[in-house]
C-alpha cells in the first residue's frame, strides 16, 4: 500500500472515531430525566415500566407525589423530585422557525453554536406548500432532539403561532401564517406533524399551538395585550379565530395549546402566566382565587411562579381540590411520558442517536434556502424587467438599510443562525456590486446618505434597493402606527429610481404589509419583490430570484391595504365583517381598494386554468331524525344536522404553463357562497402548489369536504351549509355547484 493511501486511510479512521466520539459525548451529556437504571429502586417503580400503558404509569407517579411536590410541577421551571429520581425540567422552549433561545429551556454554545434558522413564518406561508411546512418541522425537531441529547435544550416547544393576522399593524403578524383561517389551520397541522413526528403516540418533541384566542394586539395607542378586553362575536370566534386551533388539535394532534394574554368578552383567556390576570387584569380578589379559577378552568401549566406559590393555600381554603391538581398533572406528565422522558437514558431511545452532527447540516441549510426561494413574492414586474441578465447587468448598485443585514432576516423568536448570506453577498455572487446604505437604519430619519446612493445608481447597469422594516418597527410589544415605509425611505426610493441608469428593483423585508402604492405607480421602479424575513440564507434566495435561477412562485398570505384603510379604524375593533362606517377585515370581508390582494404573486412565466371536471349538483344528506324543512331554515342546513362523514366533492383543474420557463404555481380555489347576511364575499377552500414545465399541462385534483369548506357561520356561532349556488373559481376559471337537501345523499355530475 502506498504511503498516501495509508495516510488517507488513517485520516478516514480518525474522522470516524471523532464522529463516534461526538455522538457519544452528545448522548452522555444528557443524564436520564427519570428512571435512571443507576438510581436505587428505579426499576421497581411502575411509572418506569415502559411495558405498562402510559395512563397507568402516570397514575402511579401522581399517587407517589406529596402535595408540595405536585404543586412544584405546575410551573414552567418544574422542580426535581430527588426521592423518586426525577430531575428538574424547564418547559419553556421555542421553535417558531428553527430552534430558538428565546425561552430559558434552550441555549447555544459549545458543540451547539447555532441552529438552522428558517424564514419567518409569514414568508414560509407565502409558499402555500404544506409539504415544505411539514419538512421544516421535521428538521427543526431533529435539531431540537439533538440539542436535548446534548444537554442544551428541552423537548417542549411553544410553537407554532397560529393566530389570524386580522390587523396589518400587529407587531407579531410576522409569526403567523397570515389572514386566512384555512391556510393558518393547514399550516398548524403540517408544522405540528413535522415537529411531533408520526410514530404513533410517541412524541419526537411536543408542539404547542398559540395563543388561544382572538389575540392580535400587543401595544397600540396606549392599549396593551395584558389589559385589552377583546369584544368578539360568537360568529367571528367560530368562523375565524378558532379555526386554526381546531385544525391544530383535530388534524395535527398537537400536544398542547397556549392561552393568550387578553380577555375575551370580559373573561381572561387564562393566560399561561396566571399572574397576568390577577396582577394586571384584577379579575379575582385574591391570588388563591386566581390560582383556583385557572386550574379548574383547565390550565395545566403556568409560565411563571404564581401557581407554585398560591395553589396550596387555595387548596387549604377549599377553592380547589387535590384532584383538580391531579388532573392538571395527568396532562403534563402524559406529555413527558410520550416524549420518553421516563424511559431511562436518552441514548437508548429512538432519537437518541441525534447529536451535534445533526444540527446545521448542509441538507438543513439547503432547505432553509429553498424555503426562502419558495416564499419570495414578485409583486410587480414592468416590462418585464426581471429576471436580470448576466450579460446586460454586470455592475449592480445595491442600496438600502436592509441591503447587508443578518439578524433582520430571521425576524423574531429566532435563535442563533448557522451562518448568514446577506442580500449584498447573494447579489455579489451574480454581479459586481456598488454598495451604499442610503439610510443609516430602517427609521431613515435623515437624507445624509442619499447622495452616495443616488450616485451609485447613476453608475450601475441595474439598481436593487432593499428597504422595509425590522424589529425596531414591528415586534412583540410593538404594533405599527401606519403602513407606509418608515421615515424617509419612500423619498430615497424615488430619488434613486429617478437617477438609475438601468432598471430599478425594490426589495422589501417586512412581516406585515406595506403601502408601496408610490412604487407600484412609479414607472421608474421596474419591479418589486417582497421577501418577508427570509431566514439565514435570505440574501442568496433574493439574488436567485432576481437573476431567474429561481422562478418566483410565492403568493401573499395577507392583504396589502393602502394607508387610508386605517382611517378611523382602531385595532381594538375585533369585528371581521364590514358594516356602516366600518370597512371589515381581510379579503373575506373587506371590499375596498387594496395595494395588492391576498393571493397576489407574479411569475416569470404565464399560467392558465381550466376547470375540467366538477359536479353541477350536490345533494346534502340529512340526519334521519331531521326534517328537510326544519333543518334548512334560512336556506342553510346546520352542519350538525347533515350527514357529513365522507361528503366531499372533487374538482379537477388543468394548469397550463403557457410561457417559456419552467416554474412553480400555487392554485388557489375560492368559493363564493350564496348571497346572505352570514357569508363572506369569498373564502379559500383549497390550495395546491405544483411545478409545471414550460409548455406543459398538469391536471390537479382537489377534494373539498362540503361541511368543512362550503359552510358558513351564522350570528349565533352555528356553522351551516348554505343551499343554492356556490360559485367556485380559480384564476379566471369559474364553475357553479348547486347544493340541495336530500334524505339520501348523492352527487350528480
Amino acid at each position: 500500500m502506498k504511503k498516501s493511501q495509508i495516510i488517507h486511510l488513517l485520516l478516514c479512521l480518525l474522522s470516524i472515531l471523532l464522529l463516534l466520539e461526538g455522538i457519544t459525548l452528545a448522548v452522555e451529556a444528557r443524564a436520564p430525566f427519570a428512571c435512571n437504571p443507576k438510581h436505587a429502586g428505579a426499576r421497581a417503580y411502575p411509572f418506569c415500566q415502559t411495558t405498562l400503558p402510559v395512563a397507568e404509569r402516570v397514575r402511579d407517579l401522581i399517587g407517589r407525589l406529596t402535595l408540595p411536590e405536585k404543586v412544584s410541577l405546575l410551573v414552567d421551571n418544574a422542580a426535581a423530585v430527588p426521592r423518586l429520581g426525577i430531575g428538574s425540567y424547564e418547559w419553556w422552549s421555542e421553535a417558531l422557525h428553527g430552534v430558538s433561545n428565546v425561552g430559558p429551556g434552550t441555549r447555544f454554545g459549545g458543540k451547539f453554536p447555532g441552529a438552522t434558522s428558517f424564514p419567518q413564518v409569514i414568508t414560509t406561508a407565502a409558499s402555500f406548500n404544506t409539504t415544505l411546512w411539514e419538512e421544516i418541522g421535521r428538521v427543526v425537531s431533529d435539531e431540537g432532539r439533538a440539542m436535548y441529547n446534548g444537554g442544551m435544550g428541552g423537548l417542549t416547544y411553544w410553537s407554532p403561532n397560529v393566530n389570524i393576522l386580522r390587523d396589518p399593524r400587529w407587531g407579531r403578524g410576522q409569526e403567523t401564517p397570515g389572514e386566512d383561517p384555512v391556510v393558518a389551520g393547514q399550516y398548524a397541522a403540517s408544522y405540528v406533524r413535522g415537529l411531533q413526528g408520526t410514530d404513533g403516540d410517541r412524541l419526537k418533541v411536543a408542539a404547542c399551538c398559540k395563543h388561544y384566542t382572538a389575540y392580535d394586539l400587543d401595544n397600540w395607542s396606549g392599549v396593551d395585550r395584558f389589559h385589552f378586553n377583546a369584544q368578539v362575536s360568537k360568529q367571528d370566534i367560530v368562523d375565524t379565530f378558532d379555526v386554526p386551533f381546531r385544525e391544530c388539535v383535530m388534524a395535527g394532534n398537537v400536544a398542547s395549546v397556549m392561552c393568550s394574554y387578553n380577555q375575551v368578552n370580559g373573561v381572561p383567556t387564562y393566560c399561561d402566566s396566571v399572574g397576568v390576570y390577577y396582577n394586571k387584569q384584577h379579575y379575582t380578589s385574591t391570588p388563591e382565587e386566581a390560582a383556583a379559577d385557572a386550574i379548574k378552568a383547565g390550565l395545566d401549566l403556568d409560565c411563571g411562579p404564581f401557581l407554585g406559590i398560591h395553589t396550596i393555600n387555595a387548596i387549604n381554603r377549599g377553592l380547589v381540590t387535590d384532584n383538580d391538581v391531579n388532573n392538571a398533572l395527568t396532562n403534563t406528565i402524559t406529555v413527558q411520558m410520550r416524549l420518553g422522558m421516563f424511559d431511562g437514558p436518552p441514548s437508548a431511545q429512538p432519537y437518541g442517536h441525534l447529536g451535534p452532527a445533526d444540527v446545521c447540516t448542509p441538507a438543513h441549510q439547503e432547505l432553509a434556502l429553498e424555503a426562502a426561494r419558495q416564499g419570495i413574492v414578485l409583486l410587480k414586474n414592468h416590462g418585464p424587467s426581471l429576471p436580470l441578465s448576466h450579460i446586460r447587468h454586470r455592475t449592480v448598485a445595491v442600496i438600502g438599510p436592509n441591503s447587508d443585514v443578518t439578524v433582520t432576516m430571521i425576524g423574531n423568536y429566532a435563535g442563533v443562525a448557522c451562518g448568514y448570506i446577506t442580500p449584498l453577498q447573494g447579489i455579489g455572487n451574480y454581479a459586481k456590486t456598488i454598495h451604499q446604505q442610503g439610510c443609516a437604519d430602517v427609521e431613515c430619519s435623515d437624507d445624509k446618505l442619499f447622495g452616495p446612493a443616488i450616485n451609485a445608481a447613476s453608475q450601475a447597469d441595474a439598481t436593487i434597493i432593499i428597504m422595509g422594516l425590522d424589529q425596531s418597527i414591528e415586534a412583540e410589544f410593538k404594533d405599527r402606527t401606519g403602513l407606509l415605509l418608515p421615515g424617509r425611505q419612500q423619498e430615497l426610493v424615488s430619488k434613486v429610481a429617478a437617477a438609475s441608469r438601468g432598471p430599478t428593483v425594490l426589495v422589501l423585508m417586512s412581516g406585515g404589509p406595506i403601502d408601496v402604492s408610490f412604487a407600484q405607480n412609479d414607472p421608474k421602479v421596474s419591479a418589486i419583490l417582497w421577501a418577508g424575513y427570509p431566514g439565514q440564507a435570505g440574501g442568496q434566495a433574493i439574488a436567485d430570484v432576481l437573476w431567474g435561477t429561481t422562478n418566483p412562485g410565492g403568493k401573499l398570505p395577507m392583504t396589502w391595504y393602502p394607508q387610508e384603510y386605517l382611517n378611523n379604524l382602531p385595532m381594538t375593533n375585533m369585528a371581521m365583517r364590514s358594516g356602516p362606517g366600518y370597512p371589515g377585515r381581510t379579503y373575506r370581508f373587506y371590499q375596498g381598494p387594496v395595494v395588492y390582494p391576498f393571493g397576489h404573486g407574479l411569475s416569470y412565466t404565464r399560467f392558465t386554468h381550466t376547470i375540467i371536471d366538477a359536479p353541477l349538483e350536490v345533494m346534502v344528506p340529512l340526519d334521519g331524525r331531521r326534517k328537510t324543512n326544519s333543518s334548512a331554515i334560512g336556506k342553510a342546513i346546520k352542519v350538525t344536522h347533515a350527514r357529513c362523514g365522507q361528503l366531499s366533492l372533487s374538482v379537477q383543474v388543468d394548469v397550463r404553463n403557457a410561457g417559456s420557463r419552467d416554474g412553480p404555481h400555487t392554485l388557489l380555489l375560492f368559493s363564493r357562497p350564496p348571497a346572505g347576511k352570514w357569508a363572506p364575499q369569498k373564502q379559500l377552500i383549497a390550495f395546491e402548489r405544483v411545478h409545471v414545465p414550460a409548455g406543459a399541462l398538469q391536471r390537479v385534483r382537489v377534494n373539498i369536504h362540503v361541511c368543512k369548506y362550503l359552510s358558513v357561520v351564522d350570528k349565533a356561532g352555528v356553522r351551516r351549509i348554505p343551499l343554492g349556488d356556490h360559485h367556485i373559481h380559480v384564476g379566471d376559471a369559474t364553475h357553479s355547484i348547486s347544493l340541495k337537501p336530500e334524505t339520501l345523499g348523492e352527487i350528480k355530475s
